[in-house]
């Protein structure tokens, strides 16, 4: 006899919830036909966006920056490791990747995805075996990759992840390490209207404030670049911080529909509630037009869902139009990669060099 009872057929939700995705997502989509009603559109999504973010409700706290670690690196790159207070009792370490010609770099923040402990694989630290292996995987050493172009990267540990677990003992067995707190913290703040992404946007806010504060490099060329969940970051940062010039978005970008609605498994950090009322992915990429803008997927990423790219060219479709009303379709960047969910380092370079040069032209 079993321990359980045998269930031979599920009565699941799934059915219903697309219909109500149907029937109630996207409200607050553009059906504008202008620029100025684009602009106008922008304005007031920002503020709906903002306001499902719960960024109302983070608090200020002084910055309180420590720089506690200098390691000199091959490539005569320069790793610091720093902490800031982003709200009060909030803190957030974070490597700093200052590359030889550090006189001549421009700032690029470099927020992670899941499965890599933060800003351990972002910045590269490949001499831990499980941190290799990503690296070698995905290619998720990032930021390092953008500091030995030049660039002075910043990898922050988002909340959750590396030391900013909530519970020290996970913090020091796998695999808990290597993945994050997402689900702990979006139960507490789901609750009150503080999602996961809501928190994370506002770290890397606190994170320009520092680049502001260090004063070294210049911000007004500032870009911002991330893979999977570090996309997402940099989707929903770019899209509501105008100090943010130009975004490189790889391994996160399609419909909501296929891609986290029937794939419901996903991580809480995913999910805001309400979003998908007002905006699908598409919606949200059309704020940051028309600073530049460069998304990157794979063709066989499980992300996008059952249509594969099909679902990842609506999304585009969206973003797209937005561009061509500012006649800045030049900005606008896309490019259809080999393979599962990667980054591909191999145009990211000439991508943001070409953001550079875009942001100098205003």
């Amino acid at each position: 006899m079993m321990d359980f009872p045998s269930v031979r057929t599920v009565y699941g939700s799934l059915e219903s919830m697309l219909a109500k995705f149907d029937k109630y997502s996207r409200r607050s989509r553009f059906t504008g036909g202008s620029r100025e009603e684009l602009e106008a559109w922008q304005r007031e999504s920002k503020k709906t966006l903002s306001g499902l973010l719960g960024l109302h409700k983070m608090d200020e706290a002084p910055l309180i920056p420590s720089r506690t670690e200098s390691v000199s690196l091959p490539w005569g790159i320069v790793r610091e490791r720093w902490v800031i207070q982003t709200e009060p009792h909030v803190f957030m370490p974070f490597y700093l990747l200052i590359p030889e010609k550090r006189k001549e770099a421009f700032p690029i923040l470099c927020p992670p995805g899941h499965g890599g402990m933060g800003k351990y694989t972002v910045a590269g630290l490949s001499e831990y075996p499980r941190i290799r292996e990503r690296i070698e995987f995905y290619h998720y050493d990032y930021g390092l990759f953008f500091a030995r172009n030049g660039y002075a990267a910043l990898c922050p540990d988002a909340r959750g992840f590396g030391e900013r677990r909530e519970s020290l003992s996970d913090a020091g067995k796998l695999p808990e390490a290597m993945m994050g707190d997402c689900r702990r913290l979006a139960n507490m703040g789901n609750p009150l209207g503080i999602p996961v992404a809501g928190m994370l946007v506002w770290d890397l806010c606190r994170a320009i404030d520092f680049l502001l504060w260090h004063g070294e490099w210049d911000t007004s060329r500032l870009l911002c670049a991330g893979f999977s969940g570090g996309g997402m970051q940099t989707l929903f940062l770019a899209a509501l911080e105008e100090r943010v010039k130009g975004a490189f978005i790889s391994g996160y970008f399609y419909g909501y529909r296929d891609s986290l609605l029937r794939q419901n498994e996903n991580c809480a950090c995913n999910y805001v509630p309400g979003l998908w009322e007002h905006f699908d992915m598409g919606d949200i990429a059309a704020l940051i037009a028309p600073r530049p803008l460069h998304i990157q997927y794979c063709r066989e990423d499980r992300q996008n869902g059952p249509r594969g790219i099909d679902n990842v060219a609506d999304a585009m479709a969206i973003v797209r139009s937005a561009y061509e009303l500012y006649g800045a379709q030049g900005r606008l960047w896309h490019e259809i990669c080999p393979g599962p969910h990667r980054f591909h380092e191999e145009t990211a370079a000439r991508s943001i060099d070409r953001m550079l040069k875009e942001c100098a032209h205003g």
